[in-house]
């Protein structure tokens, strides 16, 4: 089946990107990634701060129960529950977003962790706790999201900070457990703050870097896609101008084929009476092919979409194939999948009908199969053909314009268009070949994209329905 090309979180992150709409491309390249990345973000923050709440009551705790320091542990805990009820407006805050998370949401909210921890260090020796390194935590973490401008004033307030619990502290005697020096525990809470600085920034940058990829990725994505947008809306102006174009030939060429079969040479001899027949019913597709494409453009929109079931839909659509390709064997399994009320679509029609004349020009010579299920709420059709297969370069590129092994102009539109139809719709069309011979293709597409929808979205479906 190698012609057939004629015819996508880190850990504890948000979940995966969703598929951006088709209703605003030209803006979706810039807001749709930097709204995903924000909220990541907010995310990862707030996990952090859920980390920080745990270590600083475990911190807390210890002190004042294991090593028997003494703390300020009323004013300590309520900063802590404050910050707790802080993380958890902050996540419903993630959890009823409807806009991008800003620079400036993401500086606040470091600007409140920030707080805290001053409040903490205060409250527990000030410069002379040895946790007073965890600003560098807080800076890191800026540098990571924050725009210039923001991770500077990060750097100045954290200073400031820094020089305010110089003179603004209530201090600890750590002395007192261990005589004259810096004591034993001091060297220990180092240790701690170092090793909760390392661990923490190798996991925030690694999560946050991961973003930025996603982030970049998916801006690739949505640039590639526009590109092929346009490149559609191209398709179609030449393909409504050449229909434009094809009506008066063929137009002419049926009132000659209508004489010829007048005349006493031609319809005296049964052999040249068929062929006539015959080249009068391919004129006659040649006409509705043209018709479909003048549709498509958008030159006939006066009629409403109609509204039939699926069976009778899928029934059709298969009958007229059969028709048009005497001579070919499609199997048509239909199981037990539940009829409905759908959506009679010309963009439809011709997804279905490009990848089966893709399948039965990889096997000429062989039946073909189409086989209809419902996976929940989703409508399968799997075309499946034995011929030899795909290469596996056409794999790769399966739907791409212009990849096939056809070798003619054009080649490599019909899936393209068709991949194009089904991503729409919120499906997809894939490939891959079966086990001895032939390949299959699987089209997936959410039921409730083939009901009745507004004149925007089913336009949509038709803009890029055009058969090759």
């Amino acid at each position: 089946m190698n012609d057939h090309p004629d015819s996508n979180l880190p850990p504890g992150s948000a979940p995966s990107i969703a598929t951006q709409g088709d209703d605003s491309l030209e803006s979706a390249p810039v807001s749709a990634p930097e709204k995903l990345a924000g909220r990541r973000n907010l995310l990862q923050l707030i996990q952090l701060r859920w980390l920080a709440v745990a270590g600083q009551l475990a911190t807390i705790l210890t002190t004042e129960l294991v090593l028997d320091v003494r703390l300020p542990i009323v004013e300590m805990l309520s900063v802590l529950a404050a910050l707790t009820v802080f993380n958890l407006a902050s996540r419903l805050r993630v959890s009823l977003a409807r806009h991008a998370i800003s620079n400036a949401e993401l500086f606040a909210a470091l600007l409140v962790d920030v707080a805290v921890l001053s409040a903490q260090l205060y409250f527990s020796g000030g410069i002379a706790n040895p946790f007073i390194f965890l600003y560098l935590l807080q800076i890191a973490v800026g540098a990571m999201l924050l725009r210039t401008g923001y991770i500077w004033a990060m750097v100045l307030i954290t200073c400031l900070c820094f020089m305010g619990l110089t003179v603004w502290n209530r201090p600890l005697h750590l002395e007192e457990l261990s005589g004259p020096g810096l004591s034993v525990h001091y060297f220990g809470g180092l240790l701690i703050c170092f090793a909760l600085n390392a661990a923490l920034l190798v996991i925030f940058i690694h999560r946050i870097g991961r973003n930025l990829r996603l982030r970049d990725s998916r801006l690739a994505d949505l640039r590639q896609r526009a590109a092929e947008e346009e490149h559609i809306v191209r398709m179609g102006l030449l393909a409504s101008g050449a229909a434009h174009e094809l009506g008066t030939p063929l137009a002419t060429l049926s009132v000659i084929l209508g004489d010829w079969s007048r005349m006493g040479p031609f319809a005296a001899d049964p052999e040249l009476r068929e062929e006539i027949d015959e080249m009068q019913f391919q004129l006659a597709r040649c006409k509705t092919i043209v018709t479909g494409i003048l549709m498509s453009a958008g030159e006939s929109r006066g009629e409403a979409p109609g509204q039939t079931m699926l069976h009778a839909f899928l029934g059709d659509v298969v009958s007229r194939w059969r028709e048009t390709r005497p001579g070919h064997v499609l199997h048509y399994l239909l199981g037990e999948t539940p009829d409905r009320a759908i959506i009679s679509d010309t963009a439809l029609r011709q997804m279905l009908g490009n990848v089966l004349d893709n399948a039965q020009e990889a096997a000429p010579q062989q039946p073909l199969t189409l086989r209809v299920s419902c996976e929940g709420d989703v409508l399968v059709l799997r075309v499946i053909d034995q011929g030899p297969g795909f290469a596996p370069e056409i794999l790769e590129n399966f739907g791409k314009p212009y990849h096939s092994t056809k070798g003619r102009p054009g080649s490599g539109l019909g899936l393209f268009l068709s991949v194009n139809v089904a991503r729409t719709l919120g499906g997809k069309i894939e490939a891959r070949n079966l086990e001895g011979a032939g390949a299959e293709v699987r089209i997936t597409l959410p039921l409730s994209a083939l009901s009745l929808r507004e004149e925007g979205g089913e336009a949509g479906v038709s803009k890029s329905g055009m058969k090759q």
